[in-house]
């Protein structure tokens, strides 16, 4: 049953944070609009547009991947059975696969695709179960 519970924290975390990731995104170009004859729910328009892209147009999808990750990976700490923690970081290996991803489907300067791989996905993954512990009062090494 626990194996069952956690594979469920594990879906519904993932689930979750990417409902919210892209729900981020998407109300991120009404408040930071994309440069002007960029589509940004075209992936090719947002390629092709790269180059007109500032850094306050990279504020949004930092936040979205964050937040997302770590939503999503704090819903996985509190379904899950077990391995609460190991739950968490898997949410943020799953999200981190999905930007990984991302990178080569959407070009993005250097050093945006530095700052994301490594702040927006593992560590925010980590943070959303050290939540989970305060919350539950459950405190487990990993």
């Amino acid at each position: 049953m626990s194996i069952m519970r956690n594979i469920a924290a594990l879906l519904i975390g993932v689930i979750v944070g990417g409902a919210i990731n892209m729900g981020i995104i998407m109300l991120g170009s009404s408040i930071i609009p994309p440069p002007p004859g960029v589509d940004a729910s075209d992936v090719e328009s947002i390629a092709a547009g790269m180059h007109l892209f500032e850094a306050k147009h990279f504020i949004t999808p930092f936040l979205a991947h964050a937040l997302g990750t770590l939503v999503g990976a704090l819903v996985a700490y509190v379904i899950a059975a077990n391995n609460k923690l190991i739950m968490s970081l898997v949410v943020g290996i799953v999200s981190l696969l999905g930007g990984i991803s991302a990178v080569f489907m959407i070009p993005s300067p250097m050093w945006f695709v530095a700052l994301d791989l490594l702040l927006a996905y593992i560590p925010t993954a980590w943070l959303g179960g050290m939540i989970g512990q305060r919350l539950s009062g459950h405190r487990e090494a990993v």
